[in-house]
């Protein structure tokens, strides 16, 4: 008997790209800034006290940092006082939001999405790969999609082996 057993990769012929997120993804430290430290009894901020904490802060520490700048007390907080610290992470910080990590994190993803090239996906089918890093926010597949979505033609979510059907142009 003779047998010829020929393998063949399917999901290497099937012509998809796959668009990998992680290749996104900021390596860069994230740091939270909570400005309720700085409060007077945890209630308001004093300018003297603030002002005098701005002068002799170490900024320093913020070196090549993404950073978040919240307020997690129910505290009256001047916006001049947000804008102050900005001021000076600015020098040393990668980036600087006002919001939590997560809004850090979609605000990184946004910039980094803004590189693709969408020339490279045109009338392509796409995979979107998933599943794998849980510090890839949902809020990166939604801008993705909606980026690719006018060029391809069609954009499936997961890994080329088992994928969900997400989008189909209609010629």
């Amino acid at each position: 008997m003779d047998i010829q057993e020929n393998i063949v990769n399917k999901v290497a012929a099937s012509g998809l790209i796959t668009f990998n997120l992680e290749d996104y993804l900021d390596k860069g430290e994230r740091v939270l800034y909570d400005i309720k430290d700085n409060l007077f009894h945890g209630l308001m901020l004093r300018e003297k006290d603030f002002r005098e904490f701005v002068k002799e802060h170490n900024w320093q520490q913020y070196q090549g940092k993404n950073v978040a700048i919240i307020c997690s007390a129910d505290a009256i907080v001047p916006t001049w006082a947000y804008m102050l610290l900005a001021n000076k992470m600015k020098p040393y910080a990668n980036d600087i939001v006002f919001g939590n990590l997560d809004l850090l994190d979609t605000i990184l993803f946004s910039k980094a999405l803004t590189k693709v090239n969408l020339e490279d996906y045109a009338g392509q089918r796409v995979v979107v790969k998933g599943c794998a890093n849980p510090q890839i926010p949902v809020s990166a597949y939604v801008e993705i999609t909606a980026l690719l979505t006018p060029v391809v033609k069609s954009i499936m979510y997961g890994e080329p082996c088992s994928t969900v059907p997400i989008y189909k142009r209609k010629d």
